[in-house]
């Protein structure tokens, strides 16, 4: 069974820098895509960034591209979510995600997402 543990939110002021890391578990990790996704009460869950399974390639949503950088560690099972410049519409629980198969090519979509993480809250404050 997958597990994903996400963790390193918390409150911060505007311009600010947090990062995130999600440990996983149960699935061979250097053979997935991984991304983080984002969602306030009310709107869908939305895309943040992904990593292809090699970390040959990264994608990111225009709102945050420039300021957020995901990168992997294959021999700690973790994906990491570097975010800087934090603006108060960055608040959001934000959700780590593995790809349901081996070797994915391109940017993570919903639809190919096997697993979840629990959600780390980040709230930033102007």
């Amino acid at each position: 069974q997958v597990q994903l543990v996400e963790s390193g939110g918390g409150l911060v002021q505007a311009g600010d820098s947090l990062r995130l890391s999600c440990a996983a578990s149960g699935l061979t990790f250097s053979r997935h895509g991984m991304g983080w996704f984002r969602q306030v009460p009310g709107k869908e869950r939305e895309f943040v960034a992904s990593i292809n399974w090699r970390a040959t390639h990264t994608y990111y949503s225009d709102s945050v591209k420039g300021r957020f950088t995901i990168s992997r560690d294959n021999a700690k099972n973790t994906v990491y979510l570097q975010m800087n410049s934090l603006k108060p519409e960055d608040t959001a629980v934000y959700y780590c995600a593995s790809e349901r198969l081996q070797f994915g090519a391109g940017p993570m979509l919903t639809m190919n997402i096997g697993s979840w993480g629990q959600g780390t809250q980040v709230t930033v404050s102007s």
